[in-house]
């Protein structure tokens, strides 16, 4: 069999999850848009919905606790 420099390429399609927030991180959802829309000079506001995945990515960038304990996951699965 052929040795190949690329290994599986990984899965990056979006999955589609359902959530079910509070209303109270609703609303915030919904001013947080409105703010960073003004501070874009951006009409109109982006969906509330389309906050989250990105809010998520940054808090967990930033999550040393996570990041370290996410390191041995990652190299035993490769």
């Amino acid at each position: 069999m052929t040795k190949l420099r690329l290994s599986a390429i990984p899965d990056d399609r979006p999955v589609k999850i359902t959530v079910e927030l509070p209303a109270a991180v609703h609303r915030d959802l919904v001013v947080y848009a409105e703010i960073l829309a003004r501070s874009n000079g951006d009409t109109p506001p982006p969906d509330p919905a389309k906050l989250i995945a990105p809010m998520l990515q940054r808090f967990m960038a930033v999550d040393k606790g996570f990041r370290k304990a996410r390191r041995p996951l990652l190299s035993s699965n490769r």
